[in-house]
C-alpha cells in the first residue's frame, strides 16, 4: 500500500515536471515533437493502428458531444483567463516602455524613485539648463521643462466613480522636449491661463474632458482647450502651464526637470555634467530608462497573478477531462475490448484514447485563444500607476500569449487524458466484454 502511495505520487510530481517544461519550451521544439510524433504515426505499425482506433474514437465524438464539451469548454476558460491576464501586463508594459526616449533625460531630487517623492527647487533650473549635452532650438533656448504633478479626481465612464487622474503642469519647451506629442483636436494652452489639454485616452476614460468644458480644480475653473496624442503613459494625463498649476496649488518647487539632449554623447555630458557640480544632489536616467523601472513592478505582478489564476483553473480543468475521459472509457468499454481482442496492443489504445483528449483540448485551446482576441485585444482600461494616479493602456493579444495559451491547452489535455488511457490499456479484456 506505501509503495503504490509513493508511486501515485512520483507520477503525479512527474507530470507536473513534465507540463511545465511542456509549457516553456520553444517554438521550435514543438513542431519537431509534432513532427516526430507525425511521422511515427504515420511510418510505424503501432501508430497506424493508433490511427484506426483515434478514427473510431473521434467518429463517436457527436454521441457523446455533451460530456465532450466539458473538457472543450473548460480548456476554453482556462486559455480565455490566462491569455487575457497576460495580454493586460503585457499592454501595460508596452505603453510604459514606449513612454520616453534615449534623447530625453528626467531629472529627480537624489534617491527619488518617481516623481511623486521627488522636490527640485527653482533656484536649481537655471543651473540645470546651462550644463553641457542640452539641446537648443532654432531659437537658442534650451529644451528644458521644469514640471509638476498633481492628482486630481475625475469620474470614470465605465462606473462613475472617483478615479485619481494625473494633471501634469509643463514649461513652454514641452512640446520640442517631447516630440511625439502632438494637438490632435483644438489646441494648445495659452501660458498664464486656466487652459488644460487633455490626453485622447484620459478623454475616453474620465468624463468631462471635452473640448469647452469647465473643470472645478484646485478651487478654480479650468476650460478643456485640445486633445493631444503620444502613444504612451502621458495620453492618461492632463496638461497645463506649470506655473499656472504652482500658483494654483501653491506649490513653491518643481517635481522632475525634463531636458533634451544632443543624443547619446549629449546625455552622458549631460549626465556627467550633473554628477559633477555640488550644488546639484540630483539622479538623472533617460526616460526611456525611467518608465521601464516603473512598468516592471505592476507588470510582473499582473503576469505572477495570471498564472496563479490560469494554473488554479487548468487543475479544475484536468479533473474535468478526467471525469469525462473516464466516463468515455466506460461507455466504450466493449468497443476498446473488441480492438485489443482483434490484435490492438496497449500503446495503440492508450495512444488513440490521448489523440482524442489532444484534440478536444486543441479546439479548447482555440476556442478561448478566439475569444480572448475578439473580447480583450485592443481593449482599453486604466489601472493605478506607481504616481497613485491612473494610467490608461491597452490589452495586447499577441500571438506569443495565443501561442502559450494554446500549449496550456495541449498540456491540460495531455494530463487529463492520461490515466483515462492506461485503464483502457489494462481493463482486461474479459472483464471489458461483460462490462455494459
Amino acid at each position: 500500500m506505501k509503495t503504490h502511495w509513493m508511486w501515485n505520487v512520483l507520477t503525479v510530481v512527474a507530470l507536473l515536471v513534465a507540463l511545465v517544461v511542456w509549457i516553456v519550451l520553444p517554438w521550435w521544439m514543438v513542431l519537431a515533437i509534432a513532427v516526430l510524433l507525425a511521422a511515427w504515426l504515420v511510418l510505424t505499425r503501432s501508430g497506424r493502428l493508433s490511427l484506426a482506433a483515434a478514427r473510431i474514437g473521434i467518429a463517436s465524438l457527436p454521441q457523446r458531444w455533451g460530456a465532450s464539451s466539458v473538457i472543450v469548454v473548460g480548456i476554453a476558460g482556462v486559455v480565455g483567463v490566462l491569455v487575457a491576464m497576460l495580454a493586460m501586463g503585457d499592454g501595460f508594459k508596452a505603453t510604459l516602455e514606449r513612454s520616453g526616449s534615449d534623447d530625453v533625460a528626467i531629472v529627480l531630487r537624489g534617491g527619488s524613485q518617481a516623481e511623486t517623492n521627488s522636490v527640485i527647487m527653482r533656484d536649481q533650473v537655471p543651473l540645470i539648463e546651462n550644463l553641457p549635452g542640452v539641446a537648443r532650438g532654432s531659437d537658442g533656448k534650451p529644451l528644458i521643462s521644469a514640471e509638476l504633478s498633481q492628482v486630481i479626481s475625475l469620474l470614470s465612464r465605465s462606473d462613475h466613480s472617483d478615479t485619481n487622474v494625473q494633471f501634469r503642469g509643463v514649461g513652454e519647451q514641452a512640446w520640442a522636449v517631447r516630440d511625439n506629442v502632438r494637438i490632435i483636436a483644438g489646441r494648445r494652452f495659452k501660458p498664464g491661463l486656466r487652459e488644460i489639454v487633455v490626453g485622447k485616452g484620459a478623454q475616453a476614460q474620465f468624463e468631462g474632458l471635452e473640448i469647452g468644458k469647465t473643470l472645478q480644480l484646485g478651487k478654480q475653473e479650468w476650460t478643456v482647450v485640445g486633445v493631444f496624442a503620444s502613444n504612451d503613459v502621458h495620453e492618461s494625463e492632463l496638461w497645463s502651464d506649470t506655473q499656472t498649476l504652482s500658483t494654483t496649488y501653491n506649490r513653491s518647487a518643481y517635481q522632475s526637470v525634463n531636458v533634451r539632449t544632443e543624443g547619446a554623447t549629449g546625455f552622458k555630458q549631460f549626465k556627467d555634467a550633473m554628477e559633477a557640480d555640488p550644488r546639484l544632489k540630483l539622479d538623472v536616467e533617460t526616460t526611456r530608462d525611467y518608465y521601464r523601472k516603473q512598468s516592471g513592478g505592476l507588470s510582473k505582478l499582473i503576469s505572477i497573478l495570471g498564472t496563479v489564476i490560469g494554473a488554479i483553473m487548468a487543475i479544475g480543468a484536468v479533473f474535468g477531462a478526467l471525469n469525462t475521459m473516464y466516463a468515455a472509457v466506460a461507455t466504450r468499454a466493449r468497443e476498446i475490448a473488441t480492438m485489443r481482442a482483434i490484435g490492438f496492443r496497449g500503446v495503440p489504445v492508450v495512444t488513440a484514447v490521448m489523440l482524442e483528449t489532444m484534440l478536444l483540448a486543441l479546439l479548447g485551446g482555440l476556442l478561448g485563444g478566439l475569444v480572448a482576441w475578439l473580447v480583450f485585444n485592443n481593449y482599453t482600461v486604466s489601472t493605478l500607476g506607481n504616481n497613485f494616479s491612473q494610467v490608461v493602456f491597452q490589452f495586447q493579444v499577441s500571438p506569443q500569449l495565443l501561442w502559450t495559451g494554446l500549449k496550456w491547452a495541449l498540456g491540460i489535455g495531455l494530463v487529463g487524458g492520461l490515466f483515462p488511457a492506461l485503464r483502457a490499456a489494462r481493463l482486461p479484456i474479459t472483464t471489458a466484454l461483460r462490462e455494459t
